[in-house]
């Protein structure tokens, strides 16, 4: 996939794959990819600035745990966060139903 298509969408993917649970970093790409059938491999260099970011902002919190025996820094969802993440489903449903209705095949017999 196109590293540009996701240009403007981490956010919302990141949200989404931490709503479940507390998730460290590496199992955050572990999870993006899982989702998307292999389809996406994130950077550890794009993840973890967006996560602090989100957490800059409000829509994260972080905390270390030990994790497989390891201290890792884990994310959750705040409630802000969580609200950010409704507002971006929403979004992306408007946008792709108006890129899909640009992109459908037009129907219409010509004359």
């Amino acid at each position: 996939m196109n590293p540009d298509a996701l240009r403007g969408h981490m956010d919302a993917l990141l949200l989404s794959v931490l709503e479940a649970e507390p998730l460290h970093g590496y199992a955050i790409i572990e999870a993006l990819q899982e989702r998307s059938g292999g389809v996406l491999t994130v950077p550890t260099g794009t993840v973890y600035p967006a996560l602090r970011r989100l957490e800059r902002i409000g829509y994260l919190a972080s905390e270390w745990a030990t994790v497989g025996g390891r201290k890792r820094r884990t994310y959750r969802l705040t409630d802000s966060g969580r609200r950010q993440l409704e507002g971006e489903r929403s979004a992306w449903r408007e946008f792709a139903g108006v890129i899909g209705s640009v992109l459908r095949a037009e129907t219409r017999a010509t004359t």
